[in-house]
């Protein structure tokens, strides 16, 4: 008697969702959480009602967040984002471990704590913070130059070019090639340097591959590299093989290194004090210390981090505005002077590492 009054009265009101197990919700929040295209499909759910904010924030959920899901803009960014970072941190989640890393090492000024953050996202065979901390050793990031690990950079690229970072795999090449950090082997530099452009045509190829239409030909590939894909006029582009007649679209940035683009262009496009940014405009990484980043030898106005921004951006936009230094020489000739007693250019205090513009097989400058 006193059940049915019951069903009775919440008859008009019942919830299939009030019915379900918390193990089933989140189940299907963590499916949500790893697949959500950005940050606002899962933010949405936390001001649902009170159970569903309750449940996204489990260890579990925040374990499972995929990388799309942890983007935050640079405009932003607040101790509630950094709270929730904490959070994924703290739940595992080794995408936030890296991403979280990044901010506190270039942004926040927190470097032992950001290269803590990646070095556990790199325990755990993440190939993007593998590549950071390689280069961060081989630039000597947040110390002097004699705090530089040559063979530890070598050996972090190397476990990430095994885990199929590509950027990683082209460093290793050229290492190999003019014995930095490691002895000299020019084939296997040269071999590795093959296999670093195979693996980014195969893997824009894959992106490019319908899922059931006609096989990918080199033809078609050519004919949406040139507008089709995007429309007349959108198409931005274009990765390491455009002398093959065949534009490809550049590798979708990482969001920790957006976040830093984002972060140094509303503070004025730079670190400030004489030092400079990336030259590659998905990249964001600044210099710690004068002259730490190579500088193109051609024309010495830009200057990379690593050589997969260099390759990038060689391609993208620097072959076609670098000019020979003799035609701009003159007329800079007294900020050249005033760079080479305040900067230590070539042969100073940091040695201000150049690169040679001259191809070198791999779609890129030399070094």
């Amino acid at each position: 008697m006193f059940q049915r009054k019951k069903l009775r009265h919440t008859h008009g009101r019942s919830d299939l969702f009030d019915g379900l197990h918390d193990d089933i919700v989140i189940c299907i929040l963590c499916k949500l959480s790893s697949t959500a295209r950005c940050t606002s499909d899962f933010i949405n759910i936390l001001f649902t009602c009170k159970r569903l904010n309750r449940l996204a924030l489990h260890p579990l959920v925040l374990s499972k967040a995929g990388r799309k899901t942890l983007t935050v803009r640079a405009t932003n960014w607040s101790d509630h984002a950094h709270r929730f970072f904490k959070q994924c941190v703290n739940a595992g989640n080794v995408e936030a471990s890296y991403t979280l890393g990044m901010i506190r090492f270039y942004c926040l000024q927190n470097r032992g704590s950001g290269a803590s953050l990646m070095a556990r996202a790199a325990i755990k065979s993440h190939a993007p913070a593998l590549y950071s901390l390689a280069l961060i050793q081989f630039n000597g990031s947040g110390g002097s130059k004699t705090e530089k690990d040559l063979r530890a950079g070598v050996a972090l690229c190397a476990r990430a070019a095994f885990l199929g970072h590509i950027d990683a795999l082209r460093e290793l090449g050229h290492c190999l090639q003019d014995g930095y950090g490691v002895c000299q082997n020019i084939t296997e530099g040269r071999r590795l340097l093959i296999q670093a452009n195979a693996r980014e045509l195969a893997l824009v190829l894959r992106s490019f591959m319908p899922l059931s239409s006609n096989p990918l030909t080199w033809q078609s590939l050519h004919q949406r590299s040139n507008g089709s894909v995007y429309g007349p006029g959108m198409y931005i582009g274009c990765g390491l093989w455009s002398e093959f007649g065949c534009n490809v679209p550049e590798r979708e940035v990482h969001p920790a290194n957006r976040f830093l683009v984002e972060w140094f262009g509303l503070r004025g496009g730079g670190p400030g004090h004489g030092l400079r940014m990336c030259s590659h405009s998905g990249c964001g990484r600044p210099e710690f210390r004068r002259n730490e980043f190579r500088r193109c030898s051609g024309c010495g106005k830009v200057n990379y981090c690593s050589r997969g921004c260099q390759a990038h951006d060689w391609k993208i936009r620097h072959k076609v505005e670098c000019a020979p230094m003799e035609q701009w020489m003159d007329l800079d000739a007294i900020d050249n002077d005033q760079e080479e007693e305040g900067e230590g250019e070539g042969e100073g205090e940091d040695g201000d590492r150049t690169v040679e513009v001259e191809d070198d097989g791999d779609g890129g400058p030399g070094r």
